[in-house]
C-alpha cells in the first residue's frame, strides 16, 4: 500500500473517486502514465503494489464512486503494462468479474467498460479466464438495464473473436458450463448461448458436433420459444448441424436418438417436425449403431403417422417405412420383444392410423422373426384379441392377418376361436355388427372349413343356449350368402356323394340342431331333403315362433339369390326331387299367407312343371319309403336317405338320419325348456314386483310363452307320410 502511495499523488487517488466521470477518467489517465513508466522501470513490485491498492481500496470499497474508478484504473493500468500485462492478469481480471455482480447498474457498466479495455490488450492471455468471463456475459445478457446489456454485448462480440483466434481455447471445459444453461427460458440468454454454439461451430479447430449431445436438447428447446428470432436462430444452427452430421464419419447417433424420441413427442408443432426429420436421417444414415433403439424410435414414430399437421404425418410414414425395411436380427441387437411391447401399446392408441401401422409392425416382425414373436406371444395375445372389437374394419383386418399367421399353429388356432366365440357371447353388437366381417375374413386367410368345423366343435357345447342360437343363425347366414365361403357349399353339396362331404355335413350338423331354420337350410344345402322335409314335420307348436318365422322369411328370400340356383333348377324334374317339393310346400304351409314370403315362394311352387304320380309312388310316400331322387354329379344316381331295406332305411352315405333327427329334436327339447324357465322366471319377477306395489298378495297366473295375440296364424305339421295333390 504505502508503495502505491508513494508513486500516485493524492490528487489522483481523490479524483479517481470523484463523482465525475472526467475527473475519473483524468485520473486513470495519470495512472496508465504511472503504470508505464513502472512497466517501463522493471518495478513489478511497485506495479503490483498500484493494482493492490485500485482493487482492495476502490474496486471492493462500499462506496460506489470508488468502484467506478477502482475499475477505470484497473484498466488504465492494464493499458499501461501493455504487452506485461498477462503476468499481472490474477490480479487485474478477479475484481472486475467481481463488480459484474454489482447491485449498481452503472458499476455494472464500467466493469464491462473495463474488461473490454483490458481484453483488448491482454487478447490470447485472456483465455484462461473465459468461462468465469462466459458466465459473467450469461447473466449480463438478460440484465435489467439495457445501457448494461449494450456494454456487454460488444464485450461479447470481442470476447468470441479473441476466442476464435486462440488457440488455448479448451472445448471440453466449456461444454459442462454451456450444457449447465441450455434449458434457461429467458429470450436474451438463450440468444446469448445460440450465438455462442454457432460462433464455436463455424470454428475448423473447434469439434462442436462431437460435443452436440450435450447441448442437442437445449436447442430442441429452443425450437418452441415464443420469440420467433429465437426459433429461427435455434433452426437455424440446428440444420448446419444436421448437415455435419450427413457429412461426418463419425456421429454418436444413439444419444441423440434418446433426445430426438423425446422430442418427437413435443406438444410444439414446429419441435415435433424437426425431431421427426432428424430421425428420418437418423435411420437412414444411423445403420448398426441405431439398431438397439429402433424401439423407442418406433415408440417416437407411430403417434406421429396420426399428426395433425400433414408435414410430420408425411415424415413420420416415411420414417416408418425405412425402419421396417431394415433386415437386423436380435443377434445384432434387434430387440424383438421391445418393438412388439411398443407395437401392442400403441394397438390402445386413440388414432386409427397409428393403431394400423402398430398391427402392420406385429405382421411384419411375425414373417420375419416368427419364433421369437410366439415366445413373446402371452404378452400381446390379449392386447391382439381386443383388436378385434376395434371400431375400425381396417384395423379389424389387420388384427384378423395376425391372427391367422399366429394360427397356424393348431393352440393358437383354437385359443382364437374360444375367444371370439367368447366375444360374440359377451357383446351381441359385435356379433351383429362385425361378425360377418370377422368370419368371412378368418375364412379367407385361414381354411374355411377348418373354421367351420371349430366353430361347431365349440358350439355344440355351449352352456348358453340363446347365444348357441343366435351364433349358429349368424354362421349359417354367412355360409348362405358370403362368396368367401363359395366353395363350402360346393363341398356340402356332395354330402350324400363323398367323405369329405359328409363329414362337413356331420361336423355342422351337430351345432346347427340350435336352431330349426338353420338344420333346415343346411339340409337344402346339402341336398338331403328328404331330411329337410322331417326335420319340418319334426316341429311342433312352441317351434313356430316370431322368431323362426322371421328366419324363414328371410331364407324365403335367400331361396331366390345365385346361391340356390341349382335348387330352382331341379325342381324342372318333380319326378326326381318329389322331397324337395314336399320339403318347400311344408315351409309354404308354416308361412303366414298375407306374408310376401309365403307369395314369393307360392308363385316360385306354382312354375314347376305339372308331374302326376302313379298309385306306386303313392303307395310308397304313404308307407314311409322316400321315392328314389336322382341328383346329377358327373352323371352318377343316388337315392337320398337310402330304402333297399328295413335296416338301412334313413341311412344313406353312412348317414343315420334318424338318429340325427333324433338329435335334433332333443336339442330342441332343451331350448322348449330353457324358453320355459325363462317365461316362468319373468313372470314371477314381474309378480313380486307388483305384490310390493300394491302391497298385497296376488294370485299367479298361468304364464304363457309366446301370448295368444301375438301368435302368428300357422299350421302345425305333424311327422307322418302325408301326401301331396299336384
Amino acid at each position: 500500500m504505502a508503495d502505491a502511495l508513494s508513486v500516485i499523488p493524492a490528487a489522483v487517488l481523490r479524483n479517481l473517486s470523484d463523482k465525475l466521470y472526467e475527473k475519473r477518467k483524468n485520473a486513470a489517465l495519470e495512472v496508465e502514465g504511472i503504470v508505464k513508466q513502472l512497466a517501463v522501470a522493471g518495478d513489478h513490485d511497485k506495479i503490483t503494489a498500484v493494482i493492490n491498492l485500485l482493487a482492495n481500496e476502490y474496486t471492493y470499497s462500499p462506496q460506489a464512486n470508488h468502484r467506478k474508478g477502482g475499475l477505470i484504473g484497473l484498466a488504465a493500468a492494464t493499458v499501461g503494462l501493455s504487452s506485461e500485462a498477462a503476468q499481472h492478469l490474477d490480479q487485474i481480471v478477479p475484481p472486475v468479474l467481481s463488480s459484474f455482480g454489482d447491485q449498481d447498474s452503472r458499476v455494472r457498466y464500467y466493469a464491462c467498460e473495463a474488461l473490454y479495455n483490458i481484453a483488448k490488450v491482454v487478447r490470447g492471455d485472456f483465455i484462461v479466464f473465459f468461462n468465469q468471463i462466459f458466465d459473467a456475459l450469461c447473466k449480463l445478457s438478460a440484465d435489467a438495464d439495457a445501457n448494461v446489456q449494450s456494454a456487454a454485448h460488444l464485450l461479447d462480440r470481442l470476447v468470441k473473436d479473441i476466442v476464435t483466434e486462440s488457440d488455448q481455447f479448451s472445448i471440453e471445459e466449456f461444454i459442462p458450463l454451456l450444457r449447465e444453461r441450455m434449458n434457461v427460458l429467458n429470450p436474451y440468454v438463450r440468444q446469448f448461448l445460440v450465438g455462442w454454439i454457432t460462433v464455436l461451430d463455424s470454428v475448423p479447430d473447434i469439434d462442436m458436433l462431437g460435443f452436440l449431445p450435450d447441448f442437442l436438447d437445449g436447442l430442441f428447446n429452443m425450437l418452441s420459444d415464443s420469440s420467433h428470432e429465437i426459433r429461427q436462430q435455434a433452426d437455424s444452427a440446428l440444420s448446419e448441424f444436421l448437415q455435419e452430421i450427413k457429412n461426418s464419419p463419425s456421429v454418436d447417433y444413439g444419444r441423440m436418438a434418446e433426445i430426438l424420441v423425446q422430442r418427437a413427442a413435443s406438444p410444439d408443432e414446429f419441435t415435433r417436425l424437426t425431431a421427426v426429420t432428424w430421425i428420418n436421417e437418423f435411420v437412414k444414415l444411423g445403420g448398426d449403431q441405431l439398431v438397439p433403439y429402433y424401439a423407442d424410435i418406433l415408440g417416437a414414430i407411430l403417434p406421429c403417422i396420426s399428426d395433425k399437421e400433414e408435414k410430420i404425418r408425411v415424415v413420420a410414414r416415411e420414417t416408418n417405412e425405412e425402419l421396417r425395411g431394415i433386415q437386423a436380427e436380435p443377434a445384432e441387437g434387434f430387440d424383438v420383444g421391445a418393438i412388439l411391447s411398443v407395437a401392442r401399446r400403441h394397438l390402445s392408441s386413440e388414432w386409427e392410423a397409428t393403431r394400423i401401422e402398430a398391427l402392420n409392425w406385429m405382421s411384419t416382425l411375425l414373417n420375419k422373426h416368427r419364433e421369437e414373436v410366439l415366445s413373446f406371444l402371452s404378452d400381446i395375445f390379449e392386447t391382439l384379441l381386443k383388436a378385434l372389437s376395434d371400431p375400425s374394419d381396417e384395423v379389424v383386418l389387420l388384427a384378423l392377418e395376425v391372427h391367422a399367421c399366429i394360427a397356424k399353429d393348431e393352440m393358437h388356432f383354437h385359443q382364437l376361436i374360444v375367444y371370439l366365440v367368447e366375444n360374440f357371447r359377451v357383446d351381441n353388437s359385435l356379433l351383429e355388427k362385425r361378425g360377418a366381417l370377422i368370419i368371412r375374413r378368418l375364412c379367407v386367410l385361414l381354411d374355411a372349413e377348418t373354421v367351420y368345423r371349430k366353430l361347431s366343435t365349440i358350439l355344440q357345447g355351449e352352456s348358453d343356449l340363446d347365444f348357441a342360437s343366435v351364433m349358429v343363425q349368424a354362421l349359417n347366414l354367412i355360409l348362405l350368402t358370403s362368396s368367401e365361403l363359395a366353395n363350402l357349399r360346393d363341398l356340402l353339396k356332395q354330402s350324400l356323394l363323398n367323405d369329405a362331404g359328409k363329414n362337413l355335413f356331420l361336423s355342422l350338423y351337430a351345432s346347427w340342431c340350435h336352431s330349426p331354420m338353420a338344420i333346415i337350410s343346411l339340409c337344402l344345402l346339402a341336398q338331403t331333403y328328404q331330411h329337410a322335409s322331417s326335420v319340418i314335420q319334426s316341429l311342433v307348436e312352441e317351434d313356430i315362433n316370431v322368431k323362426f318365422l322371421v328366419q324363414l322369411d328371410k331364407f324365403i328370400h335367400l331361396l331366390e339369390t345365385p346361391t340356390f340356383a341349382y335348387l330352382r333348377l331341379q325342381l324342372l324334374e318333380p319326378g326326381r326331387y318329389i322331397w324337395l317339393l314336399k320339403a318347400l310346400y311344408g315351409l309354404l304351409m308354416l308361412l303366414p299367407q298375407q306374408s310376401v314370403a309365403f307369395k314369393i315362394l307360392r308363385t316360385r311352387l306354382k312354375t314347376v312343371p305339372p308331374y302326376s304320380f302313379s298309385g306306386e309312388q303313392y303307395k310308397r310316400m304313404s308307407s314311409g319309403n322316400p321315392l328314389l331322387e336322382i341328383n346329377h354329379f358327373g352323371g352318377s344316381q343316388i337315392s337320398e336317405d337310402g330304402d333297399m331295406s328295413e335296416d338301412q332305411r334313413n341311412v344313406h352315405n353312412g348317414i343315420n338320419f334318424a338318429s340325427w333327427l333324433q338329435r335334433f329334436g332333443q336339442v330342441q327339447e332343451q331350448h322348449r325348456k330353457h324358453s320355459k324357465a325363462q317365461a316362468i322366471s319373468r313372470y314371477a319377477s314381474t309378480s313380486s314386483a307388483k305384490v310390493q306395489e300394491v302391497q298385497r298378495p296376488e294370485e299367479p297366473k298361468r304364464p304363457s310363452p309366446v301370448p295368444e295375440t301375438s301368435r302368428p296364424p300357422s299350421r302345425s305339421l305333424r311327422r307322418g307320410s302325408g301326401q301331396l295333390q299336384l
